[in-house]
């Protein structure tokens, strides 16, 4: 019975990305743009246009799941019955997601509600 060596390579390999991740996220560590000369100024974003376009996404998804499955369900050749159900599922996931987030845009509106001045 052989036992072979464990390959540490792939290990050390992954705990430097862990630890250069843990080192951006502390802000210890300037981003790759600073260093190669490519960094752009910094675009502002709106909260409430990437929340529109974010539920907008996830209608525009339910959508088009529910003319694929109408679609299907009269006959439609041109449309099988796993391209509908990958579409329904994609649809499900991103309304359970935003489900969630509501929830915990929710949540975080109710604890700073309840903060004390």
């Amino acid at each position: 019975m052989a036992v072979s060596m464990i390959d540490t390579s792939r290990i050390d390999a992954m705990v430097a990305q862990l630890k250069a991740a843990a080192a951006r996220a502390q802000g210890n560590v300037a981003p790759i743009e600073s260093i190669t000369g490519t960094e752009k100024p910094a675009t502002r974003v709106d909260f409430a246009s990437v929340l529109k376009n974010s539920l907008d996404e996830v209608n525009s998804s339910q959508e088009k799941a529910g003319k694929m499955s109408q679609s299907f369900s009269m006959g439609d050749d041109n449309i099988n019955l796993s391209d509908v159900m990958i579409a329904m599922q994609k649809a499900s996931i991103s309304f359970q997601t935003t489900v969630q987030v509501r929830n915990k845009l929710v949540s975080a509106y109710r604890d700073i509600m309840t903060m004390q001045v």
